[in-house]
């Protein structure tokens, strides 16, 4: 198994360019400024994540790739995580978010700022460096905090901000903690200028009010004109975002989301827009990226774009061992690779993203042919055993009376097959 070297594509002239190509730019400050200064002598950059739960996710690996292709290109960036942005949270559309203990949010930081560092280089000329947003405001008073932040923000100019217009609409409305989030984050941005002569903040363009909030403070406070660049929001093909809030996010930490499951999740999409997650979310070659999109079009049943993309993603996030049991589950669990010689965890993990129904280790296969939902009464099980239709980790059962025993691998799992495509999971433990 090879994926591609993490490194910018050379046929670009500018590191701009090659995020404009990969649509990671969808609104941006002035872009011919931006383009000249990533073009010219390295400049200072951040990104800001917020441990409002205890792994970063799908909409952050967004960000980071974002940042890796700036530090390729020579810039330094700033690893944020926001100890004190995170025990507010900033506001959603839809409702105010319940606050965590402080000990949480701190056990958080530590596990983000090791998931930020797995992502960027920490050595050389331009290593990443991580910051924690509550260095500066816990020892900020309220009264010092109003008259050197405060008095540079308009509250009409904070109403119009998208998340807030659409919260003062709502039934709940919003909270004055949830409505200062965006001076909060204004001045992570002018510290950072302060510091390191930070330039550049880079973010989803959903929170293109809090950026904009921070290159305005900079303005105001320092007269210094400064660059933000909102990425495009990653969505499921029917428009939905992939983040925590829908219920289905795909999280960085093994342990949330498995590397099968991972795997499994970019394999699975939709030819409509792998070219585009290929663009954003590896480091093929515009050259290669092309020669997928050729594949798309001519042989879309062969899904070569989608199997790419789960490689090189899933490598870049667990490594090649764990990206390589998670192919090899993959093809063993429809029925081209072998079960029993998948590890125990990895069997596990493909298990669990399968109808999965609990027995006895001795049950009668025909009993879990219809608990699973793969028949729906016995007579049709039966049929489908008779027509030689019916597997049990990839072993055909011939025989209707046939028990789960000496089937179980591991001594607790099993891959209910009808058909070629219908499967169920059975957990014995």
């Amino acid at each position: 198994m090879h994926t591609a070297p993490t490194q910018l594509d050379p046929s670009f002239e500018t590191v701009w360019d090659e995020l404009v190509y990969r649509g990671s730019v969808h609104v941006s400050t002035d872009a011919d400024a931006l383009r000249a200064a990533l073009g010219g002598e390295p400049i200072t950059f951040y990104c800001g994540f917020d441990p409002t739960a205890p792994s970063l996710h799908l909409g952050n690996l967004a960000q980071l790739v974002v940042m890796r292709r700036l530090q390729l290109a020579g810039h330094h960036p700033l690893g944020l995580v926001g100890g004190s942005t995170g025990l507010i949270g900033d506001p959603k559309p839809t409702s105010e978010r319940q606050l965590n203990a402080r000990e949480t949010v701190a056990e958080w930081v530590s596990y983000l700022q090791r998931q930020v560092s797995r992502f960027l280089v920490a050595e050389g000329e331009n290593p990443v460096r991580l910051v924690n947003n509550l260095d500066w405001t816990a020892p900020l008073s309220t009264v010092d905090f109003l008259r050197e932040v405060g008095k540079h923000f308009r509250v009409g100019t904070m109403l119009r901000k998208d998340a807030v217009a659409a919260r003062l609409e709502s039934d709940d409305g919003i909270s004055y903690a949830e409505f200062s989030y965006q001076v909060l984050q204004g001045m992570d941005y002018l510290e950072l200028f302060r510091t390191y002569g930070c330039t550049l903040q880079t973010g989803g363009s959903d929170q293109w009010g809090n950026l904009t909030a921070g290159t305005e403070l900079i303005r105001k406070a320092e007269g210094a004109h400064v660059h933000a660049i909102g990425t495009p929001l990653i969505t499921e093909p029917d428009g939905r975002k992939f983040g925590k809030s829908e219920g289905n996010a795909i999280w960085l930490d093994a342990n949330l989301t498995t590397p099968y499951a991972m795997y499994q999740f970019w394999l699975n999409q939709d030819d409509a827009i792998v070219v585009q997650l290929l663009k954003a979310f590896t480091f093929l070659t515009r050259e290669r990226i092309d020669e997928l999109a050729i594949a798309v079009a001519d042989a879309p049943f062969r899904r070569e774009a989608q199997r790419v993309l789960a490689t090189e993603v899933t490598a870049y996030v667990h490594g090649i061992d764990a990206t390589r049991q998670a192919a090899e589950a993959s093809a063993a669990l429809f029925g081209s690779g072998d079960l029993a010689a998948l590890g125990v965890d990895t069997l596990a993990a493909a298990i669990a993203s399968l109808e999965t129904v609990t027995a006895l280790p001795d049950a009668p296969v025909l009993q879990l042919l219809q608990e699973s939902g793969l028949v729906d009464t016995l007579s049709e099980g039966r049929r489908a055993i008779q027509q030689g239709g019916v597997s049990v980790n990839n072993q055909r059962i011939e025989d209707d009376a046939a028990t789960l025993e000496g089937r179980l691998l591991h001594g607790r799992y099993a891959v209910l097959r009808r058909g070629k495509k219908s499967l169920a999971g059975v957990d014995a433990g």
